[in-house]
């Protein structure tokens, strides 16, 4: 079982990270950055590869990572062993034409990107990050430093009904305000261009999102949870990077994939439906059993996928939405996520083989399944699940205010989360 110092360091390093990643890419960075740090080389896909047995590697597709340790035996002998999650959150990216002018201000137009609480993001200094790409056909990470960007809220006194309740129109009321409009001030065009040290016009295309600039926060009576934008599902890379790097090495490859596009369906060359997984899969098995034309197919056949993602906690004050024999607390440990319909890809065996890593670990299970009569998020677990013909589990750190701008989570998951992953990893 994990220790009380154990929660504190991991407390401080997953709001290390979360504050590392201000977008997807950034996300990518800060894991290769760790993994660099651990050994691990990177592999272009334009390369041919020669992995060897031990060796530790990682592969970058835009907002996506996939990082890998050979296992000594061909993985159509011994399968893998992978943990999933995904680097997106609920957030506002950025149109190619921006700059919106409009009652003596200066905005910049942005669209809402998957499910969020946007109420949550009024009246937060917030900024703007992403990837930009640059005349000759580079790309660069840009974070704008400070708080330059708000959603200011309609003060009461102009809107008495917002005690009935809050209606927000995504594309009148939900524009950022950049400045004052002079005619004279730089625009977020020449902002981007600054910061990254380029003329505008070199500045060719973008993928940038808002964020929040507030950093991680310790919180609770005890300064045992964490508050945080994007712990859904930075959470998660978090926990299964730590893991790949704690399992030890073995006969079965171990492998960590964490993809782009999940909050808005992962419909994307890098998101759970595209290629990026099977293609690493297909010439890993190739590399190491290159005789077997089979081989790719006996690993699948023999392999686990561990979608990790968050879950949620019973709510204090709303506990009537949720099932009354599932609910999961912060500080509970991995939660069990199960539907009916397939929203979750978990099933008897897949559940069991998690349940029992888990008790190996010295690690407690909690379990959700949503109401019968209320709809049920989903996950990269199905999907993957689908395209691969992989055996399934789908489980995930209890969570509060899931989709907000800054969710809460507690600091006692982290290690038990680690260790549920490594062990999955080494089993």
């Amino acid at each position: 079982m994990p220790t009380p110092s154990d929660e504190l360091v991991l407390g401080h390093d997953l709001r290390s990270f979360v504050d590392a990643s201000p977008s997807p890419g950034h996300a990518v960075a800060e894991l290769a950055r760790r993994l660099e740090a651990a050994g691990f080389t990177e592999l272009a896909e334009t390369d041919t590869w020669t992995p060897t047995p031990g060796a530790g590697h990682y592969v970058v597709r835009h907002g996506s990572l996939i990082a890998f340790r050979v296992g000594s035996r061909p993985l159509s002998e011994a399968g893998l062993r992978i943990v999933g999650a995904h680097t997106d959150s609920p957030t506002f990216k950025v149109r190619p034409h921006s700059d919106v002018r409009q009652a003596g201000y200066r905005l910049i137009g942005v669209e809402p990107y998957g499910g969020g609480l946007w109420h949550t993001w009024l009246d937060r200094e917030l900024t703007v990050a992403g990837r930009v790409a640059l005349r000759g056909g580079g790309t660069t990470l840009v974070r704008l430093p400070g708080a330059p960007v708000r959603l200011p809220s309609l003060a009461i006194h102009l809107d008495r009904s917002v005690k009935e309740g809050l209606t927000l129109d995504p594309q009148k009321h939900l524009v950022p305000v950049w400045d004052r409009d002079l005619g004279t001030e730089p625009g977020l065009a020449e902002a981007l261009a600054d910061a990254v040290g380029a003329g505008p016009d070199d500045v060719v295309g973008h993928d940038l999102v808002l964020t929040d600039t507030q950093p991680a926060a310790v919180a609770g009576a005890d300064g045992n949870w964490v508050a945080a934008p994007r712990l859904d599902n930075q959470g998660s890379c978090h926990s299964g990077l730590l893991a790949l790097l704690a399992a030890a090495a073995g006969e079965r490859t171990q492998v960590l994939v964490c993809n782009d596009h999940e909050e808005v369906g992962s419909g994307s060359m890098s998101g759970a439906r595209g290629s990026f997984l099977e293609d690493v899969v297909v010439r890993l098995a190739a590399a190491t059993d290159p005789a077997d034309r089979q081989a790719v197919h006996r690993a699948i056949a023999r392999s686990v996928l561990v979608s990790a993602d968050m879950a949620h906690a019973v709510h204090p004050t709303r506990s009537d939405r949720h099932e009354p024999e599932h609910r999961p607390q912060l500080g509970g440990g991995p939660v069990l996520k199960l539907n009916a319909n397939q929203a979750y890809a978990t099933d008897a065996t897949t559940g069991g083989w998690f349940t029992e890593r888990c008790a190996e670990a010295g690690v407690p299970v909690q379990h959700f399944v949503s109401r019968a009569d209320l709809p049920c998020g989903s996950t990269i677990g199905p999907l993957t699940a689908t395209r691969l013909g992989i055996a399934t589990v789908d489980i995930g750190a209890p969570t509060l205010a899931m989709h907000s701008c800054r969710e809460l989570v507690s600091a006692l998951d982290v290690p038990l989360m680690v260790s549920a992953l490594t062990a999955c990893l080494e089993n």
